[in-house]
């Protein structure tokens, strides 16, 4: 019988690269739709891959900055319409 060492995982930056991606969907999306929602999610997700150390910075970095413009986008539809919500 031969005992051997557990094998470890290293899902940790796998995680992490995901996040980061994630951020940069979410961060797309909500410049189109839902951008209350997906603004603030996308710059969570950025701000937590980043503090991770995440494998894909850029990616992580360009999440946060649309995450930002989502809700920079949303405030001036906001104030031009008087409005909780803008549409097109």
């Amino acid at each position: 019988m031969q005992l051997t060492a557990p094998a470890t995982r290293r899902t940790g930056i796998r995680d992490t690269d995901g996040m980061a991606v994630a951020s940069f969907v979410l961060g797309l999306l909500g410049l189109l739709v839902l951008n209350v929602f997906l603004g603030p999610l996308a710059i969570v997700l950025a701000a937590v891959a980043l503090w991770r150390g995440t494998a894909r910075r850029g990616r992580a970095l360009l999440g946060l900055g649309l995450g930002v413009a989502d809700l920079v986008v949303l405030v001036a539809f906001m104030s031009a319409d008087n409005t909780m919500s803008w549409s097109l």
